[in-house]
This record gives structure tokens, sequence and C-alpha cells, in this order.
């Protein structure tokens, strides 16, 4: 009775795995034959104990075979299914060793650099020297040497970043001015790039960190129509066509005559939109002949000597040369808006 139960479970379970479709199906077929409890192959050896003593020593060695039969069966099988599995996979994810490499990603100047870059080449072609100085800055340097009196409101909390002891993350870089005068004397020629702070809330057209750019000439015959020239000068390189501009009286506490020279907006032709306010214009250049006591307070004598200056952001150049419509993009880091200018 037991010999006939054995030959007929082995029979029927190498079958089974042998038609197994899939490593699912096997699991089931493992699990209701071969498993620890209530498979067959379970269930059969409780009946050991009915087997006469005369023939359990050949009954057990009969379900031994049985029982191994079975297992290699499912193991072969079960190799069999990851093998076809990795090779499935292998045929899925191969790749050629002998295609060459495709390269490291070439990198690419920022917008705003490919200005800054262009502006310093322009300068320095027509004499004018390039200056750095630093971010943190004293109120001196950034408020009185340029004529910025106590209670003007660019002093005020709202738009200026204020540290300990009296320093302050410049607003402007106007205060490189300052130091060239002190450092250099009469005659000077210099711009001075760079990034600068405004405690601004952030919008389309605003942003507290931000990039400039000042500009000035100090010498002895020195009037409007030399600014005049040198801002057209500078927008002509900068946009490679003609643009229209505006030129009208401004307040500035370190020129005197100060002017506000604005361009028409290039993203919206001057119909509006967000960049430039619905205006159709942008404020590009403050500008102005130097004021006699920013010149007193940068060592030089006012009777001798007299000039101009500028100052114009960086950052608004580069939208409007790129067409670029939200500021932010500019320091976001998103490198699909970086890559478009590799």
């Amino acid at each position: 009775m037991m010999e006939s139960q054995l030959a007929e479970l082995k029979a029927s379970a190498l079958a089974r795995i042998a038609a197994a479709a899939s490593a699912a199906e096997l699991e089931v077929i493992r699990v209701e034959v071969a498993g620890r409890k209530g498979s067959q192959l379970t269930e059969l050896s409780k009946g050991m104990g009915k087997v006469p003593p005369v023939d359990k020593g050949r009954i057990g060695k009969l379900f031994n075979e049985t029982k191994t039969a079975i297992e290699s069966a499912l193991d072969a099988r079960q190799a069999a299914f990851a093998d076809a599995a990795l090779n499935a996979r292998l045929d899925a994810e191969w790749f050629d060793l002998t295609v060459p490499p495709p390269g490291v990603r070439p990198g690419a100047l920022h917008p705003i650099t490919i200005i800054q870059k262009e502006i310093e080449d322009l300068f320095t072609s027509m004499g004018f020297t390039v200056l750095s100085g630093p971010e943190v800055e004293t109120e001196f340097n950034n408020f009185d040497a340029l004529n910025i009196p106590p209670d003007h409101p660019a002093r005020d909390m709202q738009d200026t970043f204020w540290l300990e002891g009296g320093h302050l993350l410049r607003t402007h870089t106007s205060p490189v001015q300052v130091r060239g005068m002190q450092r250099l004397g009469p005659p000077l020629r210099m711009i001075a790039p760079g990034r600068v702070f405004r405690n601004e809330e952030v919008d389309p057209s605003h942003e507290h960190t931000f990039y400039q750019l000042e500009g000035m000439m100090v010498d002895r015959e020195v009037s409007v129509a030399y600014l005049i020239y040198y801002m057209k000068t500078l927008l002509q390189g900068i946009f490679k066509r003609e643009v229209t501009v505006r030129l009208r009286p401004g307040y500035f506490p370190f020129v005197e005559p100060g002017f506000e020279l604005d361009i028409q907006c290039l993203l919206c032709g001057g119909k509006g939109c967000p960049v430039c306010k619905q205006s159709g214009w942008v404020e590009l250049l403050p500008c102005g002949l130097v004021h006699p006591n920013v010149l007193r307070l940068g060592g030089i004598d006012p009777e001798q000597w007299n000039g101009f200056a500028f100052g114009l952001g960086l950052t608004r150049l580069a939208m409007m040369r790129y067409a670029i419509d939200d500021i932010r993009h500019l320091q976001g880091g998103d490198l699909r808006f970086l890559r478009q200018f590799a």
C-alpha cells in the first residue's frame, strides 16, 4: 500500500514540476508536495508507524529516495527559471563595451558671467580698469562716502542687510569707486562688477542677491556729453543692435546732475509685461556727473577734477539679452535652464 502511494506521488510530482510554467507556479507545487506542514510527503511519513517491522527498512529507504528525487527535481527546475530570468535581463540590459563613452558634458558660462566679461572687454578696450572690492562693507564706504545722508531711505532695514559691528552686505558696487579714488587717484577710469544684496521680497523682477556693475571716469574736463557717449557705446556693445532709450532726470545723492537711462523692454517690445511692471520700460542705467562731495571724500579736489559715474544691473541686462522672464531662474540652479547657454 505504502509503496504504491510513494510511486504515485513521485510520478505525479515529477510531472507537475516538469510542466510548471513559472517560478511562482513551481513554488506552489513545492509547498503542496514537499512543504514542512501539511504536504503530501509529510502526510505519507505519518503512515510509517503502521508499516510492519519487517518492511520498515525497505519502505523507509523508498520514502527517502522519493523525497530526494522530488527535491532534486524542484531544485533543478528552480535553477532553470533563475537562469532564464538572468538571460532575459542580460538581453534587455546589455551594452556594447566597444562603443566609445559619451564623455563629460562640457560646462558653460553663466549668462551673467557672459554679460560681465563682454562689458569688461568693452571698457578695457577704452582704457578702463576693472576693480573689485569686499562684499561685506563699512557704513562709511557704502553710504557716507557716497554723500548718502543718515536719514536716506536706503539706510533703512527694509533695504539693507545689517551685520554686527556696524558692517553690512553692500547694497551696490559703488563702494569700489570710493576705494578706487582713494587708492589710484585721478585721472581715473574704472568699472567695478560684483554681487550685491538688498533686503527685498523676491518676485519675477526682484531678488535679494543680484549683480551690478559700476563705472566711473574722473578727469580734468568731463561733461554730460562724455557720459552719453559711453552709455550709447555700452548698450550697442551689449545688445548688438539699436535699442530705444530715454534719459530722464533722476535724484541720486552721489551725482549732480543725475539721470535715469531707461531701455524699452526687449521682452514685450514696450507693450508691458511682469519684468517691466507693465510700463514698457526697464530702469537700466542710473548715471550722472560725480557729486563734488563724493570726489572730496575720495581724496580728489573737485576744483581741479570732475567726472561721471553710472551703475547698471548685470542681472537685468542678462534678462533683456536672453529674454529671461523671471529673475529667479538665474540663481535657481536648474541645469535645464543653464544648459541653454552651453
